[in-house]
């Protein structure tokens, strides 16, 4: 019987040394499977870079009515996020990066992109988290779109 009760016991630590079997997982959320190589910048990490404004370029993600109705910072580089690969030409390499999007999550996609295409990257950061640690956005309003006008044929003159 006590022989029998050993093995039990053996049987019982071996077992609890092997690894657990793999259990159904549940579904990734969005974040966990996008997750980013790129920094989160806070507020005042966000304002020391912005303290050298000689050094940096702040590359804002964002449509425009995103910029014009939560705010954004008073100098930066719009290039939407869907266009972005195809405008790595003409973004300067000799400033560091810092990406914009609301909260982050798109400016971390973007600062990855120019990461892995060589730029110098910061971080990203979010203008509504910035906004919520105290920092203060500027409301821009996006530039009306340029109407050439038409123009219209003089009215003839009669004989």
């Amino acid at each position: 019987m006590l022989k029998c009760f050993a093995i039990s016991l053996l049987a019982v630590a071996a077992l609890a040394q092997q690894p657990a079997a793999p259990q159904a997982s549940a579904p990734k959320t969005a974040a966990q499977e996008s997750a980013s190589k790129a920094r989160k910048l806070n507020r005042a990490e966000l304002d020391a870079y912005l303290a050298h404004p000689d050094q940096i370029l702040l590359i804002d993600v964002r449509r425009p009515d995103e910029i014009a109705s939560i705010g954004g910072f008073a100098v930066y580089l719009s290039i939407q996020i869907k266009d972005l690969k195809d405008r790595l030409n003409s973004i300067p390499r000799d400033r560091t990066i810092i990406t914009v999007s609301n909260h982050a999550a798109r400016a971390a996609v973007a600062a990855d992109l120019l990461a892995d295409n060589g730029f110098k990257v910061a971080g990203a950061v979010g203008a509504q988290l910035y906004e919520a640690e105290g920092g203060t956005l500027l409301k821009i309003a996006p530039p009306k779109p340029a109407v050439q006008p038409v123009a219209t044929p003089a009215p003839a003159k009669g004989n």
